[in-house]
């Protein structure tokens, strides 16, 4: 039952209507059993991993309140240990003669979830959790227990000591977000995946312009996708009177990659900055390095990052290449910064938009790797294939052999008619024009104010509203005639 399910359609309608009705005592207990309930239905075997993973956390927590340091680093190791297990047994079950242990959905979230707030409430950041109810909930809120975003338990956890009733203003404005997040997954993401999923496993059969087009379209896929996710999960949590952080703002539109990881995935970024990053770099290494060295080089705290960043979404090496271009872009633009000078925030406009396009191609590059990382098992793709995709992008630009690729790709992939091929590539095109307008707006128009803010204060919304409603439609049916669907989420998986 993925967020974008008519069954989930039908489930959040009943919890709504039940936890805004109820006592404010047995709120969370009902939307702590509604989250279960979920988790049981998405993945019926992991449930008691994840109810054990919130048990250990709230324990932790509790044992801070006299024995900090010692519960502190039992609560992050045992739970990077967990996590370390779940996502790497597989690799070496081959060798070791064992079975493999499927990972939980969604471990990766609410593992750094509970990590945060350990450490959190460590430092005296929030309050240590004496309500196992809160604190499991905190862990396993349907919204966010697949795929994010990664709350902070000072932010969330007080929320659910509040009385929720239904508000007017606020289910608008859910209802505003709900659309355009589904408008993302449905009629934009799903759609990409078709074209994506085709050119990719058979990349060596197509000439340079379509494997530049599928690298674009998976970039775009992968945005529209997780983003699109978020803000229904944020959505959810509207209704119900909970606010979610947001994940995503515009980052396309950014003209370095500092500004593009602080728009992308911003629950993680920030993760990693408070808790990995500045550790790292305000972490006393006098001892170890016999006082030579007091603080660790920026430059080594940023590639460490990235490195993990990309090691976390998988131990393959085509996660870990995408990895070390991150940490490269991020490296080159501090350098280039120390020689040149840092930007000036008021340059002509062709800079910038120079810049912005620098920053999407170099990150359309890395997301080659991305791809060929996350492709599935049936059909696996090594990091030696993502260089030769990126090495034949530079063949065969005939004009009319591009053509007939287009029209090949989809015709024999997905659809057998020429009208159904023609009308697909035509969707495609209003869904992407409508989408980036919207992205446009927000980024220019309202400084990237949350999008269902933007979306209410467009001039033109009430055409945008009856184009997200008619795209989203189509989009349904289009899957229900065997388009693919995402299910829980590009990244449910990592």
């Amino acid at each position: 039952m993925s967020l974008q399910s008519f069954g989930f359609f039908g489930f959040l309608l009943v919890v709504a209507a039940v936890y805004l009705h109820l006592p404010q005592r047995l709120q969370s207990v009902f939307l702590l059993g509604a989250s279960w309930v979920f988790y049981a239905l998405a993945m019926p075997t992991m449930l008691p991993v994840t109810i054990a993973i919130a048990v250990f956390t709230y324990l932790c927590g509790r044992c801070m309140a006299t024995h900090k340091t010692a519960a502190l680093r039992v609560g992050v190791v045992g739970l990077l240990a967990i996590l370390a297990f779940f996502k790497y047994n597989g690799a070496f079950a081959a060798e070791g003669g064992w079975q493999a242990v499927a990972m939980p959905l969604g471990i990766s979230f609410y593992s750094f979830a509970a990590i945060s707030y350990l450490i959190d409430a460590a430092r005296g950041d929030c309050e240590i959790e004496t309500n196992f109810i809160d604190c499991a909930l905190f862990l396993n809120f349907f919204a966010t227990v697949t795929q994010g975003p990664i709350c902070r338990a000072g932010a969330l956890m007080p929320q659910f000591k509040t009385e929720h009733r239904f508000d007017a203003a606020r289910t608008v404005r859910a209802l505003r977000l709900l659309a355009l997040g589904l408008f993302k997954l449905v009629a934009v993401s799903d759609v990409l995946g078709l074209l994506v999923d085709e050119v990719f496993p058979n990349y060596r059969s197509y000439g340079g312009p379509m494997l530049v087009l599928a690298a674009v379209f998976y970039t775009f896929q992968l945005y529209f996708n997780f983003s699109g996710y978020s803000e229904v999960a944020r959505a959810v949590g509207l209704l119900l009177g909970l606010e979610l952080p947001e994940n995503f703002k515009t980052p396309f539109f950014a003209t370095n990659f500092s500004g593009f990881w602080s728009r992308w995935h911003i629950s993680f970024s920030s993760w990693l900055q408070d808790y990995l990053f500045m550790p790292l770099a305000w972490a006393d290494v006098s001892g170890v390095t016999g006082g030579r060295l007091t603080r660790l080089p920026a430059e080594f705290c940023v590639f460490t990052v990235f490195f993990i960043s990309g090691f976390w979404h998988g131990n393959t090496l085509p996660f870990v290449v995408w990895g070390l271009l991150q940490a490269l872009y991020r490296l080159g633009e501090e350098l280039m910064h120390r020689r040149f000078g840092k930007p000036k925030k008021k340059a002509p406009a062709r800079v910038l938009w120079a810049k912005r396009a620098a920053v999407f191609v170099l990150w359309c590059i890395s997301m080659v790797f991305f791809r060929v990382g996350s492709s599935p098992a049936a059909a696996p793709l090594t990091v030696g294939d993502a260089f030769t995709y990126l090495g034949h992008c530079f063949l065969s630009w005939a004009p009319a052999r591009f053509a007939s690729e287009l029209y090949a790709a989809a015709y024999n992939g997905f659809y057998a008619n020429a009208i159904m091929v023609a009308a697909y590539y035509a969707f495609l095109v209003l869904v992407l024009a409508l989408a980036f307008y919207l992205d446009y707006r927000r980024a220019f128009g309202f400084k990237n104010k949350p999008a269902e803010l933007c979306l209410a204060a467009d001039k033109h919304r009430w055409a945008v509203y009856y184009a997200l409603v008619v795209a989203l439609l189509i989009g349904y049916i289009m899957q229900s005639g065997g388009f693919g669907s995402s299910g829980f989420g590009m990244y449910a998986g990592f």
